[in-house]
């Protein structure tokens, strides 16, 4: 039988076996930054919803690319004329709401009623690409410079500061139309389409470094001064390895937000300039150029809604993941 525990004043004191006990064998495990972050994510089901959604759309974009030019199962220029309606000289697509029925369940274009659902289909991956491809040149630019600018200061800062001024300040759309316009369609033995993504992405990606460059030399400037950086000056660490030992893992939440955030932007620009005629050429089948081709058929709505609303559900469920990130990164939030 064991003895009670010591009674000092108004209270006992424990033994610290007595304390210990029935708290089990197993250890407590703190969580990483990472975990957290995780746990916060996770949490979140507007981004969650937003997450599971662009995990269809790339999984849609990479089965388009590789039923429609590996497998050729999908035809998204396949002409359709049986389905139209020339009766009348309307060429309109026979039946209601556009023709829609079990073998097109979003209805066909008028005049030569190619599948709307196929061509949604199989320009869901130029989208992506473009869009992807476009923000890895802005982040990787961007980020490079803004940590230079933000650690060296100087005139270092000064020159990569005026030239993020002169990007930011430089008519893009305009200079993108002038350039896509002149631009031949066969360059180096690549095809047409080849030459237009590569050129469209290098100019969304390469004309839009400067916004994560202010944002990545801002946080730059801040961790800088913190203690972390003058302990390694303080062990002999020169520039390249505070640069990208230091610095550039505790830029990976921001860079990551603004990333997820940046996507959708470029869908909308990549989509813009299909639109206005000088993206991917025809018949390639793009977004923006199915909203350029329905912009014709006013009468026929359906034409025009199902790739407006292909690009909306896109950049809405990027912009929902984004926020939830941003959330769930913050060390301040609870």
């Amino acid at each position: 039988m064991t003895a009670p525990p010591e009674v000092t004043g108004s209270g006992a004191v424990a033994e610290p076996e007595a304390a210990l006990k029935g708290m089990g064998k197993k250890a407590i495990q703190g969580r990483s930054l990472g975990q957290i972050a995780w746990l916060r994510l996770r949490r979140d089901k507007v981004a969650i919803a937003g997450a599971v959604v662009i995990v269809l759309l790339i999984l849609a974009a990479v089965a388009a690319l590789l039923l429609d030019r590996v497998f050729n199962v999908v035809h998204p220029n396949e002409f359709h004329q049986d389905l139209i309606d020339t009766e009348f000289g309307t060429l309109a697509p026979k039946g209601t709401f556009g023709g829609m029925s079990a073998d097109h369940p979003l209805g066909v274009e008028p005049v030569n009623g190619r599948d709307i659902l196929a061509r949604i289909f199989a320009g869901s991956w130029i989208s992506l690409l473009i869009a992807s491809l476009a923000t890895l040149l802005s982040v990787v630019i961007g980020t490079t410079l803004g940590v230079v600018a933000g650690y060296f200061g100087g005139w270092v800062d000064t020159l990569i500061s005026r030239a993020m001024d002169v990007f930011l300040a430089f008519p893009l759309l305009v200079f993108a139309m002038a350039l896509v316009g002149v631009m031949p369609d066969t360059a180096f033995g690549l095809s047409s389409e080849t030459v237009r993504i590569g050129m469209l992405t290098f100019i969304i990606g390469f004309f839009n470094w400067p916004y994560i460059g202010r944002i990545v030399r801002g946080q730059t400037l801040s961790l800088r001064e913190r203690e972390f950086v003058d302990a390694a000056r303080s062990l002999g660490a020169r520039g390249p390895h505070i640069l990208f030992r230091e610095l550039l893992p505790n830029l990976v939440a921001p860079i990551l937000v603004y990333a997820t955030l940046l996507i959708p932007t470029n869908i909308l620009f990549e989509s813009a300039l299909s639109f206005l005629g000088v993206g991917i050429n025809a018949p390639t089948a793009t977004w923006g150029g199915m909203l350029s081709d329905a912009s014709r058929y006013y009468t026929m709505p359906h034409f025009m809604l199902w790739p407006g609303l292909a690009i909306f559900v896109t950049v809405l469920a990027f912009n929902l993941f984004g926020d939830g990130l941003r959330d769930a990164l913050d060390p301040r939030a609870r």
